[in-house]
């Protein structure tokens, strides 16, 4: 045996792909990196000013300060500032001086409705861990596996057409026996393209996917309307008038019938809900892309296996409506394909494929490694 020989049976043993270790199912990744920035922000900013608005209350004390009248005695205006924070009904006037009242209770429940808010934003997520990601984990170890072992076949088939080809006495009957091996699709992988066919007439992941970004833009439309009526409402009203001539104290001539009062944690929450309301705004164009991005399909990583002998998945136009659970699964196969080892090599392949002058001799990686094992001196040119 040569040494080119030996040395290309060699490189094809390297070619090889280690078996799959146990870790890669626990490494798959089941949310796109959108997906989790949306979760890490929407659940996570809410929680982080309610935390510091709590703080602040613990550490400033008392979150309203009432002008009580100078006659009043410590315990007298504690029992004021108590009960105005208690009621929060500011007592006014219209403009025909009749007498109104406006609850303000929404701004003493503000930190506990963010609390609801972030509760809310971790429902989608919920929706998909349970419901659509185990099966999603199924889909994708399996196709992983099938793609790196057909690459593996791939280099087997090559090792063997190598044995087969120095064996041969006559190498133009060799590759006529190659050619007509292609044409009537001896080296397909039946179980890989038909299951990905079936995945293509599945909706059942798209369905959930849909409905997380449905749910997670209502909750974010909700919130945003909700914190415009605070501030339409309430948000501009940091001082009121509060009543508490109630019970005992009803009929006491010396006690005022209104004590103004202020707020002193307003700007804070103020704050708070600009915040909120601003980011969340600003994350509805994000959760729009993810749904849209459905709508193509990414052909980037198939196009690549197509490489591989009879793998055309997409050359054959199966590929038609995008809204299906074969385009979910491929943008999961992109946000894991650093589990997709043979992914890296072929596309290295492509690359070199793309910087060869006779394109048309290296049309799969049957040919590409054909040649490298030093066939391609015996193979007839056209």
């Amino acid at each position: 045996m040569s040494l080119s020989h030996t040395a290309a049976e060699y490189m094809l043993s390297d070619a090889l792909l280690p078996d799959p270790s146990s870790s890669r199912a626990k490494g798959l990744r089941l949310e796109l990196p959108s997906d989790r920035l949306l979760k890490f922000v929407t659940v996570g900013l809410p929680l982080f000013l309610v935390s510091l608005a709590f703080a602040r209350e613990f550490s400033a004390g008392s979150q309203i300060s009432c002008f009580s009248p100078t006659n009043f005695t410590g315990k007298q205006s504690a029992y004021t500032d108590t009960a105005c924070w208690d009621s929060l009904i500011h007592h006014g006037f219209d403009a025909e001086g009749r007498a109104i009242t406006k609850s303000l209770w929404a701004l003493k429940v503000f930190p506990y409705s963010l609390l609801v808010v972030a509760v809310l934003m971790y429902l989608p997520y919920l929706l998909w861990r349970y419901t659509a990601a185990p099966a999603l984990h199924c889909d994708l170890l399996f196709i992983i596996d099938e793609l790196d072992k057909s690459y593996n076949r791939s280099v087997r088939l090559v090792q063997h057409m190598k044995r087969v080809q120095q064996a041969s006495a006559e190498p133009e009957q060799f590759w006529e026996e190659y050619e007509r091996a292609r044409r009537e699709r001896y080296f397909e992988f039946p179980l890989l393209e038909r299951y990905l066919t079936c995945k293509q007439h599945a909706h059942a992941l798209v369905f959930i996917y849909i409905l997380r970004n449905l749910l997670l833009l209502l909750f974010l439309a909700a919130t945003c309307l909700y914190l415009v009526f605070l501030h339409l409402n309430i948000f501009f009203q940091d001082e009121f008038s509060c009543s508490i001539k109630t019970g005992l104290l009803e009929a006491e001539p010396h006690i005022p019938s209104l004590i103004p009062c202020k707020l002193v944690f307003f700007s804070v929450f103020q704050l708070i809900s600009l915040s909120v309301g601003s980011v969340y705004v600003l994350l509805i164009p994000v959760v729009i892309y993810n749904a849209l991005q459905l709508c193509q399909w990414d052909k980037g990583l198939l196009s690549v296996y197509e490489m591989l002998p009879a793998f055309d998945l997409l050359s054959r136009r199966m590929l038609t409506c995008p809204l299906n659970d074969l385009n979910i699964i491929l943008l999961f196969l992109r946000a894991n394909i650093s589990e997709l080892t043979s992914f890296s090599r072929l596309n290295a392949v492509s690359a070199l494929r793309e910087a060869t002058a006779n394109k048309e001799d290296i049309d799969t990686v049957i040919d590409f490694m054909t040649l490298l094992a030093g066939l391609e001196t015996t193979k007839p040119k056209h």
